[in-house]
This record gives C-alpha cells, sequence and structure tokens, in this order.
C-alpha cells in the first residue's frame, strides 16, 4: 500500500468465454483454506471448482504461486418444496474449509437450506487381481474360482474424488446466508436472516437453535455443558450500533446502513463491518462507535435513487482483512475492489478485467471523476457499469495473495515477484 502499489500483478486468472457465459457460472463465493495451498469458488449452477496452487520450482521461477484447476464437482442440485410450492436454487451461498488432519481435505458448502460435508482425496494407485471379480469389474462365478489371488496395488493416473459424507438439510425456514466452522472442529454453525443453527458434523437429523431479530450487530456468548463455550454474532437493537445523525436521514438510510457482512480480525480484537457505503472497524470494547471507517465508494451517495431503482442497492459486497489485519480489502462496481492501509491510512482503487488478465500484468490504480473536469487516467462516475460488480473477495491466510470474483471470472492477483 506503500508508493510502489501499482506493482501489484496478477497471477493467474481463471476466465469463461463470455459468449457462452450464463447465469449459472456466476461465481458467488471464494474461500482459501487454512494454509492457502487451496482456493475454493462456488457458482450459480451449484458446482464448486477447486484450485491447487503449484509447489515452487527452481526451473520454473516465473510460475512461482500460480494456481490451476484441482478438482471440480457438482454440489447442489435444483429441488423444490413441494409442501411450500418453493423452488430451491443450487446456488452456492458458502464454502468453508476445515483444517486438514490427514491427507484429504474437507469442506463444507451450502445453498439456500442444505449444507453438506464434502471430502476430497487424492488417489494415484488401483487395486488389482480381485478374486470374486473379473479385471472388468463383474462378478465370476463361484465354480469357475480354482485359486486364491493375493489383490495387489497398481500405478495410475492420479484422480481427485469428491464425495459428500454428510448432508445437513430441513433446518432453516429462511434463507442460509452464512456458516462457520468453530473452533473445536467438532460443530459449526449455520445462520439465515432470523435463525442461528449448531450442529455437530457426526448428527445430521438435530442441531441447536437460537433465535435472533432485527437491528444492529450483538455479541453473545453461549454455554455448553461439558465446558465448551461459543462466541457469536447476530443482529439485535442497541449494540455496536453507531448512532445516526437526523440531519443526514433519507428514505435510503436504513437500506445503506444494513450490514452485508461481518469478519473477525485474525488477532479476534476486532470485527469488520461491509454496508452498502462503508467499511468500519469495530473494537470489542467499544460498542457505541467504530474505531475507524472507510468510504468505498461514497460517489455513489447522489445516485442512491437509481440504484434503488435498478435493485443495485440491495447488492450484498463483502470484505476481507489480510493476514495481519493492517490492510483491509473490499469490492465495487465497475469491476473495481478498493484497499485501505490501515497503518498509513492510503486507499487503492484496482480492477479486475478481461483487458489486463494477461500473466504479470501490472495493474494501475483507477480513480473516479465526481464532477468537473475529467482527466485521462479518470473514468466519470456517469460512465460505470453496474452490472459489473466484485462482491466476493478472499485474502491468503498468510501471503499477499489475493482472489477476486468478477461476475463468472476468478481473478488471482500477487504482489509483484522480482
Amino acid at each position: 500500500m506503500e508508493e510502489d502499489i501499482d506493482t501489484r500483478k496478477i497471477n493467474n486468472s481463471f476466465l469463461r468465454d463470455h459468449s457462452y457465459a450464463t447465469e449459472a457460472d456466476i461465481i458467488s463465493t471464494v474461500e482459501f483454506n487454512h494454509t492457502g495451498e487451496l482456493l475454493a469458488t462456488g457458482d450459480k449452477g451449484g458446482r464448486v471448482v477447486i484450485f491447487q496452487r503449484e509447489q515452487e520450482s527452481k526451473n520454473q521461477v516465473h510460475r512461482r504461486g500460480e494456481y490451476n484447476v484441482y478438482s471440480t464437482f457438482q454440489s447442489h442440485e435444483p429441488e423444490f418444496d413441494y409442501l411450500k410450492s418453493l423452488e430451491i436454487e443450487e446456488k452456492i451461498n458458502k464454502i468453508r474449509w476445515l483444517p486438514q488432519q490427514n491427507a484429504a481435505y474437507f469442506l463444507l458448502s451450502t445453498n439456500d437450506k442444505t449444507v453438506k460435508l464434502w471430502k476430497v482425496s487424492e488417489r494415484d494407485k488401483r487395486p488389482e487381481g480381485y478374486n470374486l471379480k473379473d479385471e472388468e469389474g463383474r462378478l465370476r462365478d463361484p465354480a469357475t474360482i480354482t485359486s486364491l489371488r493375493v489383490p495387489v496395488l497398481r500405478p495410475m493416473d492420479l484422480m481427485v474424488e469428491a464425495a459428500p459424507r454428510r448432508v445437513f438439510a430441513n433446518a432453516h425456514t429462511y434463507h442460509i446466508n452464512s456458516i462457520s466452522v468453530n473452533s473445536d472442529y467438532e460443530t459449526y454453525m449455520s445462520a439465515d436472516d432470523l435463525r442461528i443453527n449448531l450442529w455437530n458434523f457426526e448428527i445430521t437429523n438435530q442441531s441447536f437453535s437460537i433465535l435472533s431479530w432485527g437491528g444492529a450487530m450483538r455479541l453473545v456468548q453461549i454455554s455448553l455443558p461439558g465446558g465448551c463455550c461459543f462466541v457469536l454474532f447476530f443482529f439485535c437493537p442497541a449494540v455496536f450500533e453507531e448512532p445516526e445523525d437526523p440531519s443526514n436521514r433519507s428514505f435510503f438510510s436504513e437500506i445503506i446502513s444494513s450490514i452485508s457482512d461481518v469478519k473477525f480480525s485474525h488477532s479476534g480484537r476486532y470485527i469488520m463491518t461491509r454496508d452498502y457505503l462503508t467499511v468500519k472497524v469495530w473494537d470489542l470494547n467499544m460498542e457505541n462507535r467504530p474505531i475507524e471507517t472507510y468510504q468505498v465508494h461514497d460517489y455513489l451517495r447522489s445516485k442512491l435513487c437509481s440504484l434503488y431503482e435498478n435493485d443495485c442497492i440491495f447488492d450484498k459486497f463483502e470484505c476481507v482483512w489480510n493476514g495481519s489485519d493492517s490492510v483491509i480489502m473490499t469490492g465495487s462496481y465497475n469491476n473495481f475492489f478498493r484497499m485501505f492501509d490501515r497503518n498509513t491510512k492510503r486507499d487503492v482503487t484496482l480492477e479486475a478485467s478481461r483487458e489486463n488478465s494477461k500473466p504479470r500484468a501490472i495493474l494501475k490504480p483507477r480513480k473516479v471523476c465526481v464532477g468537473g473536469k475529467r482527466r485521462k487516467d479518470e473514468i466519470s462516475v456517469d460512465s460505470l457499469d453496474f452490472s459489473k460488480k466484485i462482491l466476493h473477495t478472499a485474502w491468503h491466510p498468510s501471503e499477499n495473495i489475493i482472489a477476486v470474483a468478477a461476475t463468472n471470472n476468478l481473478y488471482i492477483f500477487q504482489d509483484k515477484v522480482n
């Protein structure tokens, strides 16, 4: 975030041809695993695509850190609730990784109603020499078996398999908007607009429910038998709420102040919230006002009426911390995304687009002109494309590598590698 911020370069990108892109191709969530070696995306078609980072090679320095497709599988299918006459979309709302315990990887994925636990594993050997089956896998006639064979494992091309291990369904009346794995790695939470459910990974037909209600953000601590303790945050009145200036109140005040994303800092001391126009950082010890407020695209304040008419005002932007909690990133329109350095108070606007998607391409800061004479490198606020929006981003847990979902394309950026 210093003066050489434009040295940030494209490391890799996963682009789909616009002429063949459909609504199902739009990326709806992005998530690094705990080591940053894997990156998962979910889309509106119910698919999960996992990217794996290439190992560093002395012979291929220019390929350092590139992410390639590792596995693709269909996580959710469209369903229909006949009791409520409700169509359930296959769109993946959230993905959460579990810490790796063995050679396999585990992740949670959810659509509006159903959470699934997936196991992703590798297989590079196949068994041969069955006694009851032939080499084609067909059952043999026991009368023809005259001797016993010892099965052996033969090498084969690497195959990545994704298998569902648990399905957690029928527990939410409203649409699931978030899931979170607890620190015991035995339980997780799923939340809709009015309910938070606490699940055990081994129990699929029962959960502990917590009802919440509209308003501001609140922290709640729950103690369970056995000494387990969980800290939850949800929405309820008069906690972690900044008083509104009555002179600035308008028809859109409640809409633009609605929180679309909440993230705990890695240190656990701060909470970051994103509303329509701003990102705010809250200290857990001070709930009456945020300690930092960053304007994401304040130039849209004069266009709230038209944004309301085209429903853009209801877009839910996410926000993320970098690994040291010193930089904040969030998305905007026109495929712009913003970064705010908490130490220097500098900020930058960058663009993810097909025009600058060549490997090693340098990203240059972009500026939006509100009025008056426009400079050569600026774009007018009236020229912004509101159909191109960056809602979902992710930051590598320890390195300056970011993933940005721009509609149906995924861009992966990292600091310039010398």
